[in-house]
Formats: C-alpha cells, structure tokens, sequence
C-alpha cells in the first residue's frame, strides 16, 4: 500500500512538473544574418499546458544578459516564466548576447556599442515566427526590461519598415523601464496595446521621454512610480553603479534596485493588463 501511495505521488509531481512548464534549453534563429546564415540564439523554452493554443510571450532581457553571476537564468527571469505560466502562458527567453561574443552591454558607452536595437529587433521579430508555430499566432506578446524594453519599442513600431515587412508581430507589448527616446525621435507608432512601467526617479533612462511617447499614441499606456529608481522590480537596496558610462548625467554612475511598493503595484499591473488583452486566462 506505501509503495503504491509513493507511486502515484510520483506520478501526480511528474504531472505537475509538466503543466507548469519545464525549462527546455533550445535555439532559436534571428532575423539578422551573418556570413549569410540566421544568427542563432541560446533560449530557454517554458510550455504552458496545451502549448499550441496558449499564448506566448518572449522574455527580453536587459544590457546585463538572461543570466546570473552563475551562468544559469537569472532569478528575474525564472520568476517571471513561472508566473506567465502560472497565468496559462508559455515563455521563451532568448540570449542575444552570447551568440555575438558579448557578456554584457551596461558598462559600454551607447555610441560604441557593436551590438545594437538593430541587431536585438531582429532577435525579436524571429523570436516570434518561432513562437509562431509553437503557440497561439494571435496571441504573442513581447516583456521586456531596459535594454530589452527598448528592444520591445524598436521591434514594435510600425513606423520601422523591418517591422512592417514582418509577417509575425506581437499583440501587446510590456517594458519595464525602456529607453523611449530612440523610438520618440524615430515617430513610434505602436500596432499594438503597450504598457510601459517606468519609475519617475530613474537616472538611467529616465520617464520623461516615455512620458511623451504614451501622450502621442493612444494604444500606448503609462505607469509612473514615484520615487522608484531602474530596476524597481527587484529584491535588491537601490545603489549607485559608478561603472555605467550612459544615463541622465553621463559618467557620474546611475541609480539601481529595488522599491516594494513599485514592484508590487507593477506585478499587479501585468497581470491586470494580460487579462484586459489576452483572453481567456486563468483567474
């Protein structure tokens, strides 16, 4: 009788393992090319239950990378697959760093930098024809932190001829603390429902420009924290990042870590905002 009860409690972990996701490391190809072939990216693949006909959303990490001091994904990102599945939603994380022989993008000037939004909207418009065939079509969406929120805009706005000529396209967008002024100077027109969480004391990309992006476009919504600097969402004490040449007064560091309640308030606001657009979800 004991063994049985072991048995079926395997079996009833083995299930549940199952329907919340397994990390599954796969590669997926960009639409940049190199020497003539698709740049191919590192990606960690979470299914949710039914896969084909759930949503899908793409995890776009910041200029630090998807990973931790360790090598392995970063906490941020474990977390947020968990609880986009926990919602019925698959995830796929990709790695643009990697595959172009960079670590990390935060501590090198903006000018300078050989991988550009160029390069990641092009990781991202592939991303999503492979999530394409992996998931709901219409319900594909893009989450993005710094680099990666500005990431999401560049390969968002219907104002770029590159996502125009794209065949697969998100349908709602989030960015954690973009940097909106590329896209602002470049006239963004968003094809789509975009949330943008931003803290009204970030001296790294600061609100203002993202201010007036969500004031000239309709489809585009704000969320402003006082107080809260870059990376708001984090269980970190905010600090002073002296290694980071870019920001609102260049050379003289930036502000980053965590604030309670913007993190709370922001969670909130995603998963309010998944349910607004995407349905139906979980309750």
């Amino acid at each position: 009788m004991l063994h049985r009860l072991k048995t079926l409690t395997l079996i009833a972990l083995c299930l549940l393992h199952s329907v919340v996701g397994a990390q599954q490391q796969v590669m997926v190809p960009s639409l940049d090319m190199r020497d003539g072939q698709a740049v191919q990216m590192p990606g960690f693949w979470f299914a949710a239950h039914k896969a084909m006909t759930a949503p899908a959303m793409l995890l776009l990490h910041g200029c630090g990378g998807p990973y931790s001091s360790s090598g392995q994904l970063s906490s941020r990102m474990k977390s947020a697959a968990a609880s986009l599945n926990a919602m019925g939603i698959s995830v796929l994380v990709t790695d643009s760093l990697t595959p172009r022989g960079e670590k990390e993008l935060c501590t090198q000037r903006i000018g300078s930098r050989k991988l550009t939004q160029t390069e990641r909207r092009r990781d991202a418009l592939g991303a999503l024809r492979w999530l394409s065939t992996r998931a709901d079509p219409e319900r594909l969406g893009l989450l993005g932190w710094s680099n990666g929120g500005s990431t999401l805009l560049a390969a968002s706005n219907q104002n770029d001829p590159e996502v125009l000529a794209s065949p697969v396209q998100a349908s709602l967008a989030i960015a954690f603390y973009p940097g909106c002024e590329a896209e602002l100077k470049h006239g963004y027109i968003a094809g789509m429902p975009i949330l943008l969480l931003v803290g009204a004391a970030d001296d790294w990309t600061p609100a203002a420009p993202c201010k007036a992006l969500a004031a000239a476009d309709p489809l585009v919504e704000i969320e402003v924290y006082p107080g809260a600097y870059h990376g708001f969402d984090a269980n970190s004490t905010a600090q002073l990042r002296k290694d980071v040449p870019n920001g609102v007064h260049p050379g003289q560091g930036v502000h980053v870590g965590g604030n309670p309640t913007a993190r709370a308030a922001s969670a909130k606001r995603v998963a309010e905002f998944l349910r607004e657009n995407w349905q139906p979800l979980p309750p």
